[in-house]
């Protein structure tokens, strides 16, 4: 340790407060918190005999440190939660952003609410339930409510707007409040039991509903006893495929850990009046933290965006700061939470089934990485590469007989798509239908930066055959980018030759490459680019209804986009614009006597 981060460590406080380790290029490699500063300070650099991997490591590469005084140990913890999101250290515990998962949003201030699916919940007074797993189990759930709630289906926009029925109505699976006066009691009625089923309380509301069909039944109101006891049957139906794991029926969490050595994740069970409504898996970023550093910085991180917090979390291991973190979730969340390690009971056994599922998830995405690193090095001498093609990157181009030229490119990072690196292009240079052209143009975009473009893939590849890789090659060399990548090209095939298989070409080469028995190498590469084409496609058809589907306001001398859009809302369409008089359209503030004069004579 030299002089001057021993001066510093003399003079650190010895009061609660977050320090910021810092490394030679002052960028923040590590935020952690303390009740004593400078006692937790001087375990990290004059304990040399205790220090673990992470703390050898972390020390090895500090080169100055600050601290932040709090007044409590409890505003350190808040401290550090925020830092942690500002400078996403390298050696702490990050977990990964679910924005991506699915969520159902119900909006109680709505007149006749309804259900929808949202990724991104914010804070907007509405009532939300999920994050669930896939896409494909939020469906699933919004399909279970539709055939067994009859709220309404059609969006905002178009309830307010329709005048008959829909489908939905007709199948009985709609109350159509949209065209038909509806009791808001008799729906209101229908939210509570749907918010009771997506809160995991099926049991309770098959009791409330059997309560109600007896009732019915006892009134000779015999309709409406059918029609709750269909819908009772389907409810028990559905808490069939359910598993109760707890006898009590309470809300709780069941947090299990696993990890290698270059691997961590964290496996949440969701289980909501005993039963097991979901499964969870995260990832961890690569980490030197402790299994009870994980834990904690877990519940931190995720219980912060939670819209619920059940009562109880059960953990696998005891963690520091425990009754902090329950303080913390009980002011957030609004009623008390109880951080539990069990050692016996069927909590316990809860605890350790997740732990199970936990290392079976890990073993699978290690053997799925494994069998991809393997892929790719079965490609990598397949194509006689010089490096692992842990990055491909391909480019395509669409247009309808020259017009609208575009081009997406789409990344592959150890061989699953990046979407966050896919680009899009408009072609600008070339008009007429020339696709080598529109080609070189692209890769000179990409490619033509200098340091910029970095960082290079390992491979290459473009669609369109020889032609088009004869232009990639010619471009890199015109960059002096030749050598520092490889560079295929994927052509169709031929049919009317007989062809069974699509072909990839390398640089020099008049045949094209024979995969022989590894046809999974050539599907893999197919995929990609038709994950390419897509993109390009989509991308061609948005550009080219934009052009098609313009107003006719547009070709009218004046009238710009504040205009055309005060137009629009005022009158509501193109025909109504056409039928005002001219004194109604100069009526209108920012429509100037020429203006007015100017669509009348556009819009004859």
């Amino acid at each position: 340790m030299n002089s001057a981060l021993q001066d510093k460590l003399d003079r650190a406080p010895t009061v609660p407060g977050v320090y910021l380790m810092k490394d030679d290029l002052d960028t923040v490699i590590y935020v952690g918190k303390a009740g004593n500063l400078k006692k937790r300070l001087g375990s990290y650099f004059r304990n040399a005999n205790q220090w673990n991997l992470k703390t050898n490591i972390l020390v090895q590469k500090v080169s100055t440190f600050d601290t932040i005084v709090t007044r409590t140990e409890k505003e350190a913890l808040i401290l550090e939660s925020n830092l942690i999101k500002k400078h996403r250290p390298r050696y702490n515990v990050l977990l990964k952003d679910d924005k991506r998962y699915p969520s159902l949003r119900l909006n109680p201030a709505d007149e006749y609410p309804n259900l929808t699916i949202v990724r991104k919940p914010v804070k907007d007074g509405a009532i939300y339930f999920g994050p669930y797993a896939s896409a494909q189990a939020v469906r699933e759930t919004l399909n279970i409510v539709n055939k067994t709630f009859k709220l309404r289906k059609c969006k905002t926009r178009e309830f307010k707007k329709r005048t008959r029925p829909c489908l939905h109505c007709q199948m009985q699976r709609c109350l159509a409040p949209c065209c038909t006066d509806v009791d808001p009691f008799i729906y209101e009625n229908m939210i509570k039991e749907a918010i009771l089923f997506l809160k995991g309380r099926t049991p309770d509301l098959i009791r409330e509903i059997k309560h109600e069909m007896m009732g019915a039944a006892e009134s000779h109101d015999f309709e409406k006893a059918a029609r709750l006891r269909d819908r009772m049957f389907a409810l028990e139906k559905t808490i069939e495929k359910q598993v109760a794991v707890t006898t009590d029926f309470k809300d709780r969490d069941v947090l299990a850990m696993a990890r290698t050595q270059a691997f961590s994740l964290v496996t949440l069970f969701m289980v909501r009046g005993g039963y097991l409504m979901g499964t969870r898996h995260y990832p961890i970023s690569e980490t030197l933290a402790g299994d009870d550093e994980i834990i904690g910085s877990f519940i931190r991180q995720y219980y912060e965006k939670a819209h619920f917090v059940p009562r109880q979390i059960l953990v696998p291991i005891p963690i520091e700061d425990q009754t902090l973190l329950e303080e913390q979730l009980t002011e957030s969340s609004g009623r008390s939470v109880s951080i539990i390690r069990p050692e016996r009971g069927e909590k316990a056994h809860l605890v350790a089934m997740a732990v199970r599922n936990a290392e079976k998830e890990l073993a699978d995405r290690i053997a799925a990485i494994n069998a991809g690193e393997k892929m790719l090095s079965r490609l990598k001498a397949r194509l006689k590469m010089q490096q692992m093609p842990h990055r491909i990157e391909c480019i395509d181009i669409s247009n309808l007989q020259g017009a609208e030229p575009v081009a997406a490119m789409v990344v592959f990072e150890k061989g699953k798509p990046k979407k966050s690196l896919y680009r899009k292009y408009r072609i600008r240079t070339v008009q007429a239908p020339d696709d080598y052209a529109a080609m070189a143009e692209v890769l000179r975009r990409r490619f033509g930066k200098g340091k910029a473009s970095e960082p290079f893939p390992e491979l290459l590849m473009v669609d369109g055959g020889k032609g088009q890789l004869n232009i990639a090659v010619n471009v890199l060399c015109e960059l002096h980018l030749n050598g520092r990548f490889d560079v295929i090209g994927i052509a169709k095939k031929d049919e009317k030759r007989g062809e069974t298989e699509d072909k990839i070409y390398g640089p020099g080469r008049v045949n094209a490459i024979n995969f022989g028995r590894n046809g999974e190498l050539l599907l893999f590469l197919q995929r990609i680019r038709d994950e390419a084409h897509r993109v390009a496609v989509t991308f061609h058809r948005q550009r080219r209804n934009k052009r098609t589907l313009h107003s006719s306001l547009d070709t009218i001398p004046g009238v710009g986009k504040k205009r055309k859009t005060l137009l629009l809302k005022h009158f509501g369409s193109i025909k109504n614009i056409r039928a005002a008089t001219f004194d109604e359209l100069n009526a209108l503030p920012g429509i100037t006597h020429s203006v007015a004069a100017s669509v009348k004579s556009y819009l004859k």
